[in-house]
């Protein structure tokens, strides 16, 4: 069986994905109390709800760039949400939403320095604030028009990219008890709309990329998921033990066939990358092995850059170590 070999002294066939995950748009929860967000840092109050203006800093998000050039990063997934003036649905827009022309002129510098840039849009409905009133039409006529409308122009946005991050992440009861209003798709209903969205970006000739942690609770999900797409299965701990389902999915996806970018984060222990790097090479065959992705989980806000910069120095020396 594939999962049950140890991968160490293979080499990949092809160049692995090194990538960073950066917010252009951060309205994930629509209201959320201060202390459920917990994290690696205190100020935090302003970032659990939806905001009517773009949190963003742009010579952060510049320098980050550099830095991560400088680190031999190679694709950065860009978290777009409320950050765009979409042309099909402008109302989504905030105070300081980027035009799509400015969107492509940022898009074309990011690619001169070497970077392939990836379109993200999270349909999970534990973080689709950036949705507006449609997030609370989740599974209507009107919600499946719009978010075909958005998908749509976004590929064309990005030029027919590589991948299309849908997100998909989280979307239970418990993760949004703190809600003051919770929307969840269970059974066939939840199938539908995942299956809608990835077929969605699969008709434009992408592949849907999610985070794939619906696994954990529905095991039947590593078989029954459409094969093109990529699983970042995540897991933000050290100890890497199989008896954890977060880590056993690594080796339940590899046996079940599908491509993955593991992901790690510097958000509660800062050597999550490298064990990621060095658990997930054990187990998971080179040809579908796609590359390693770290997601700091913060705004691209001048007070968290210390948090960014320390997430691009952990992939460097990944890299840097990688053999």
């Amino acid at each position: 069986m594939a999962g049950s070999r140890a991968f160490a002294e293979s080499t990949a066939p092809r160049k692995l994905v090194w990538g960073n995950l950066l917010h252009l748009g951060f309205n994930m929860w629509a209201d959320r109390p201060v202390d459920s967000w917990g994290g690696p840092m205190p100020e935090t109050k302003d970032w659990v709800t939806a905001s009517d203006r773009l949190r963003f800093d742009r010579k952060l998000w510049n320098d980050l760039f550099v830095q991560m050039a400088a680190a031999k990063m190679n694709l950065v997934v860009i978290d777009l949400g409320e950050a765009v003036r979409y042309d099909s649905h402008p109302e989504l827009a905030v105070q300081g939403s980027w035009t799509p022309a400015q969107l492509r002129e940022e898009l074309a510098r990011i690619r001169s320095l070497g970077i392939e840039p990836i379109p993200k849009l999270n349909f999970s409905s534990a973080h689709d604030a950036w949705l507006g009133e449609y997030s609370r039409m989740v599974s209507t006529p009107k919600y499946y028009e719009v978010c075909k409308d958005l998908i749509a122009e976004v590929v064309r946005l990005f030029d027919d990219p590589r991948f299309f991050h849908l997100g998909y992440d989280e979307e239970t009861a418990a993760h949004q008890a703190k809600y003051s209003i919770a929307i969840v798709r269970q059974y066939e209903l939840w199938w539908h709309d995942f299956e809608f969205f990835t077929g969605e970006v699969s008709r434009h000739g992408v592949r849907p990329w999610i985070w794939a942690d619906y696994v954990w609770n529905h095991p039947e999900f590593a078989g029954r998921a459409a094969k093109n797409i990529v699983m970042s299965n995540w897991y933000y701990g050290t100890k890497f033990d199989e008896k954890d389902k977060m880590v056993k999915a690594y080796r339940d996806f590899e046996t079940a066939g599908y491509d993955q970018i593991p992901t790690a984060s510097n958000w509660s222990a800062p050597e999550s990358f490298k064990l990621t790097v060095e658990h997930c090479r054990r187990v998971i065959d080179p040809a579908r092995l796609l590359g390693f992705l770290q997601t700091p989980w913060m705004p691209t806000l001048e007070i968290c850059r210390p948090h960014h910069e320390a997430a691009i120095k952990l992939v460097g020396e990944a890299i840097a170590n990688f053999q």
